[in-house]
């Protein structure tokens, strides 16, 4: 059973609430890391609390949502070992995958529709990663993150 982590802010809170239900019919595990309304919340420790479980090994990928889906992804980005990308559309969802091997999908509740939320995030757990050149890359953005740490 795939592990999923997923958290929204208010502006994603209905498309989060969609994809729990869509996810859990798949028979995947979700774990829901928040908001828990449409009410006014500050995104940034939600997001960081999805990459964190990504990071931790508690879930296989994360889902961050929001307006646009952009403070999300910073967000995410910000815990050491996770790779967040933005992916409004299938093709970023899939190069996401493949040629970055992201851990954390983000994306904007007022960009996309719930269908094509559902596409996007069946093609970001289906597409493998594809090494290669890629790996070696993906490699050096982990040294980057290493060497920032000691500054």
């Amino acid at each position: 059973m795939r592990k999923i982590a997923i958290g929204a802010d208010h502006a994603g809170y209905e498309l989060k609430q969609h994809l729990i239900e869509y996810l859990s019919a798949k028979g995947m595990q979700v774990a829901d890391h928040g908001t828990n309304s449409t009410a006014s919340v500050d995104y940034p420790g939600i997001c960081a609390d999805v990459a964190r479980a990504v990071r931790d090994g508690k879930a296989e990928i994360g889902i961050v949502l929001g307006g646009s889906g952009q403070g999300e992804q910073i967000a995410a980005n910000k815990i050491n070992g996770v790779r967040a990308a933005l992916c409004n559309d299938l093709y970023l969802a899939e190069m996401a995958r493949s040629h970055n091997d992201t851990n954390v999908l983000s994306m904007g509740s007022r960009v996309v529709t719930p269908q094509l939320a559902e596409q996007i995030v069946d093609k970001f757990l289906n597409t493998e990663f594809e090494g290669g050149r890629h790996a070696r890359r993906v490699a050096q953005l982990g040294e980057i993150e290493k060497s920032e740490q000691k500054k």
